[in-house]
């Protein structure tokens, strides 16, 4: 157990509040990069991120914002999921894969994918 680290959490939050109260955040007006329109970033929001010590202010509004994120949450952030028509090596069956295959590599359908997988954990 590390004593340390626990006694000193409220040592922090104190030095915190100090600091805090002698910086008074008051909401901000800023302007988004992509819309172009003001927005309020305010002290409460300020606060979250002087304690997560963030560097910058936010860029965009909250609209802009969850458009963006929205946007990017297909799969992996700025790659398009790829499906691809092939035929099983295993049995010869028409499939679609989640990837595209490379030359020279066995590409497989779900049933024996699986069906190799179990004999595998099995041996």
């Amino acid at each position: 157990m590390n004593w340390h680290v626990a006694a000193s959490a409220p040592r922090d939050r104190a030095k915190r509040d100090r600091v805090v109260g002698a910086m008074e955040f008051q909401d901000k007006n800023l302007k988004c990069v992509d819309c172009g329109q003001e927005f309020v970033f305010t002290a409460g929001e300020q606060l979250f991120f002087y304690d997560k010590q963030f560097k910058n202010e936010p860029k965009r509004c909250k609209a802009c914002k969850t458009q963006r994120v929205a946007g990017a949450s297909g799969g992996r952030a700025g790659h398009a999921k790829v499906e691809t028509r092939t035929t099983c090596s295993g049995c010869g069956k028409d499939t679609t894969v989640p990837f595209k295959p490379t030359q020279g590599r066995p590409v497989l359908c779900r049933e024996c994918f699986q069906q190799k997988r179990t004999s595998a954990a099995t041996a």
